[in-house]
């Protein structure tokens, strides 16, 4: 077994990546251990990882079938290196077919929710350690592991998955075909816990601090003695980005705001009020309400919306650079969501679900060079380092919103009048929710303008006005959500004021639809 190591941010996991959208999620559950962890792509060899010495390997999911004619195959020599390895669906399978076990399609597609129970050598194993006999498993697959040969002892099953888990005899290897990263899996976090300090003996010495410090040494190595610019849209993201740059470089950072006139109600100045109390950096507002409109008349598709607001924002803040003499870096909020919607998972087989202002709608002509040190974290993460920094607490939970604003929840074309009805109606919820103690309760909550009118009785008289959809969900991770259900009282008081404050709506709805298959936002 080579030598355990230790990187500059402590012991090292490495995942591999074979394509599956929860792989960053592996790696959250990894770090919520205290334990550092980076994605490699699926081809990586063994010699690659033992130069890395890590003290465990995990093998994520994948949307191939170990059968298809260009299924991602791992390197065998690795199961050689004495390194504890964790199979996850895709991962399980690849690995028992390597070894002779039989794995073929399941007699019914397995999705969704499932009862995994423990048999007797899977309560002796330390992967189990903690767990119920019973357990609420998430499950995703065509294929399973239908017969296990003597390599393998089973450790777990379902009603239609045999062997649910399995540990090798000889090897150091464990595999699970269910989800243990999704929250679905009730009590996934134990195993996953079980995993990497149990079995991989971490020390759990990676921590926010730690991540706080190395981020900042980063910056400075990348940055130099040049200076940078950041774009701030008064979320957490921007904040913290902002934050660790100006903490690491100080007055070489100046910070600008885009008006795009799609952010939210009085957005612009809480952005400037908050910054200036509680910042050091020089902030500038940029204007550019009509350049934006301008670009976008009569452009009704999500992804096109997202290219262009990419491609304007730069511009904006090609311009404004020209008045900061030196400025050679842009700083950005991109976090990996942002990254694995875009369908840039290292491992390349992800499904592009959406592209990010941020993300796949920078121009090949791009000035700038990027800072982006929050690219590998979920938003838990980053909340946890802007307290780590001292950031206000009203500022670091504030709930997300997309870079592109108010123009991917104002559904078809976008125009000031749109906008307006629907800023003053995102507002609302926004206030309805804080008033009933549910903000922190909630994970993220707004309205989207629906490309549709409906017939409605006000006073009088018949009208045919503009339908407002409430969305409002709860999450841990952002890859999986679930909708809120909030109480009816809370529910009414919205509808009512929507309708008789905002001019132009006449109905609102509810939207009770989860991640998956829906996505959080509607474009």
């Amino acid at each position: 077994m080579p030598t355990t190591q230790r990187t500059e941010d402590g012991e090292l996991v490495l995942i591999l990546d074979f394509g599956s959208q929860y792989t960053q999620l592996l790696a959250q559950r990894v770090r919520e251990n205290q334990t550092y962890c980076e994605i490699v792509p699926s081809t990586t060899t063994a010699s690659e990882i033992a130069a890395r010495a890590p003290i465990g390997v995990i093998l994520s999911g994948g949307p191939s079938s170990v059968y298809d004619a260009n299924a991602p195959q791992i390197d065998p020599a690795i199961f050689q290196l004495g390194v504890p390895i964790l199979g996850v669906c895709y991962g399980l399978q690849v690995t028992c077919k390597l070894f002779g076990a039989t794995v073929a399609p399941a007699t019914r597609r397995e999705y969704g929710y499932a009862e995994l129970t423990i048999n007797s050598s899977g309560r002796a194993s330390s992967l189990f350690t903690g767990v119920s006999d019973i357990s609420q498993v998430w499950m995703s697959h065509g294929d399973q592991v239908t017969t296990a040969n003597e390599e393998f002892i089973t450790l777990a099953s379902t009603p239609t998955c045999p062997n649910a888990a399995v540990k090798m005899t000889s090897l150091p290897f464990y595999g699970v075909q269910f989800h243990p990263e999704v929250t679905h899996t009730r009590e996934g976090a134990t195993i996953i816990r079980n995993f990497i300090v149990e079995i991989c003996r971490s020390s759990q010495s990676w921590t926010t601090k730690n991540f706080v410090a190395t981020s900042i040494e980063k910056i400075r190595e990348q940055v130099g003695t040049e200076k940078v610019i950041c774009g701030l849209s008064g979320g957490v993201d921007s904040a913290v980005v902002a934050a660790l740059v100006s903490r690491a470089i100080g007055d070489r950072l100046t910070c600008i705001c885009v008006d795009n006139g799609m952010m939210r109600k009085n957005e612009i100045g809480n952005i400037a009020k908050i910054f200036r109390e509680n910042f050091d950096v020089n902030l500038i507002v940029a204007d550019a309400e009509e350049l934006f409109l301008s670009a976008l008349r009569g452009v009704s598709d999500p992804q096109e919306k997202r290219k262009i607001i990419g491609k304007t924002f730069i511009d904006v803040f090609a311009s404004e650079a020209k008045m900061i003499e030196g400025a050679k870096f842009l700083a950005q909020g991109t976090i990996y969501p942002d990254v694995i919607e875009s369908g840039s998972s290292v491992g390349g087989k992800a499904a592009t679900i959406k592209f990010h202002h941020n993300v796949g709608g920078l121009p090949e002509n791009l000035e700038f060079k990027l800072v982006e040190p929050l690219r590998d974290l979920f938003k838990g993460d980053v909340r946890r380092v802007g307290l780590e920094l001292g950031l206000p607490e009203e500022l670091v939970w504030r709930h997300p919103f997309p870079g592109p604003g108010l123009a991917v929840r104002c559904l078809g074309a976008v125009d000031k009048a749109s906008l307006d009805c629907l800023r003053e109606a995102d507002a609302i919820v926004v206030e309805e929710i804080v008033a009933a103690g549910l903000y922190r309760e909630t994970s993220q909550v707004f309205a989207v303008l629906l490309p549709v009118k409906s017939v409605g009785v006000m006073g009088d008289g018949r009208t045919y006005d503009n339908v407002i959809a409430v969305r409002c969900v709860s999450t841990v991770d952002f890859m999986t959500a679930d909708w809120s259900r909030l109480p009816y009282d809370v529910l009414a008081k919205i509808s009512s004021r929507i309708i008789n404050e905002v001019k132009g709506v006449n109905r609102v709805v509810y939207d009770i639809s989860s991640k998956p298959p829906a996505t959080i936002e509607w474009e």
